[in-house]
């Protein structure tokens, strides 16, 4: 009870401000306009033009509200669980089947020698991020529809805190493959340095991604059910439970049209060290498709976003 009395009064006065510096967000479209009203001591200031030019700017003076957003999603995650943020842990453990099927049934071979587990689960990792930041973000304007149709804020900062939430988990869930390391006493390499790129990489994967059918989800509520499609489908398609470099020489380039293959090759890269070689060719390709959705679906968003309370 405290702490639920804690969360309150923090979101109260985190709304007060809000309320304080751009109304009382009686009107849905009036929230988004062009003209942006400011307060210089006692005097109201509308200025034109203001939320465009300003725009990244405000996003980083409500960094508090960013903040707030994420500690929520963190806590109601796992509240009122019995097992609590172990969950997280417990996510990967179907790769379990695919480490069997096709280990055992499909005799599909490692990179090099390092333990199928650990190739399996160094696959993983990006592939659960990037699956749960796509279904987290594409539902995150829907359910905070009653912020976004009161106050003025920039829309992105909902979506992204979706991405960063689902990056706990995935720092949680590389506790499994720490163990599995320890377990088959397999070691990284120096690569392991350069392990912090490739996250880079797999979180900008995800932010472009999660835009885009953010801004979708908005106005078309069909991709509720297309994006559990998108994340199902995606697993068998990408290199997750086998090696890329099973994939036949000639059909490699058009493989790495799938952003995730640089991102997986990439990790599986600075994990098992010498034991994996990235397909340099493919990897550029996946890295230009990752920014391109990146860019792309910033614009979308953007563009979209004016709308959004309208709609919502």
């Amino acid at each position: 009870m405290q702490c639920g009395r804690l969360g309150g009064n923090r979101s109260t006065r985190t709304s007060q401000r809000l309320y304080k510096r751009h109304g009382n967000g009686t009107s849905n479209s009036d929230n988004y306009r062009h003209n942006a009203k400011i307060y210089v001591g006692n005097k109201l200031i509308i200025e034109a033009g203001r939320t465009e030019r300003h725009y990244w700017k405000d996003i980083w003076h409500y960094r508090e509200l960013f903040y707030f957003l994420a500690w929520r999603d963190i806590l109601v995650r796992y509240k009122q669980t019995t097992v609590g943020v172990l969950w997280a842990l417990l996510r990967p453990f179907p790769m379990i089947v695919f480490t069997i099927v096709f280990s055992k049934l499909a005799k599909l071979p490692s990179e090099g020698n390092a333990p199928y587990p650990v190739m399996v689960f160094a696959a993983m990792l990006p592939w659960q991020f990037f699956a749960n930041s796509l279904s987290e973000a594409s539902n995150s304007l829907v359910g905070n529809a009653n912020l976004i149709s009161k106050i003025y804020f920039p829309r992105l900062i909902i979506p992204a805190n979706s991405v960063i939430t689902s990056f706990v988990d995935f720092l949680i869930s590389g506790i499994i493959l720490i163990g599995l390391m320890l377990w088959y006493q397999f070691m990284p390499g120096w690569r392991i340095i350069t392990l912090p790129l490739f996250i880079g990489i797999a979180f900008a994967a995800s932010m472009g991604m999660g835009l885009w059918l953010t801004a979708l989800n908005v106005k078309y509520r069909d991709f509720r059910y297309i994006v559990p499609f998108i994340v199902q489908f995606g697993l068998y398609i990408s290199p997750v439970g086998f090696s890329s470099s099973i994939v036949p020489e000639k059909w490699r380039l058009l493989y790495s049209l799938n952003p995730m293959v640089g991102v997986i090759d990439g990790f599986r890269w600075a994990i098992l060290g010498q034991e994996s070689a990235i397909y340099l060719p493919g990897f550029i390709i996946s890295m230009i498709i990752v920014g391109v959705f990146l860019v792309t679906g910033i614009l979308y968003f953007r563009k979209t976003e004016k709308t959004f309370a309208d709609v919502i």
